[in-house]
């Protein structure tokens, strides 16, 4: 269970996004449009996920 990754990938662009909301995007590790990043599948992860799921696409791997 200790393995279980997300696999996010930015899918909309951060451009008139809520300040906020971009902050986010940032610390999961996402710069550029279509960039994509494996993080564990934890609680805080997932709250991030969260709050974006308008601009990221999740898989769980």
């Amino acid at each position: 269970m200790a393995d279980k990754k997300l696999k996010i990938t930015l899918t909309k662009s951060t451009i008139g996004a809520l300040p906020k909301h971009k902050k986010t995007v940032a610390a999961l590790g996402l710069g550029k449009l279509g960039s994509t990043v494996e993080l564990p599948d934890n609680a805080s992860v997932r709250g991030m996920v969260n709050q974006v799921t308008h601009l990221v696409k999740v898989e769980e791997i």
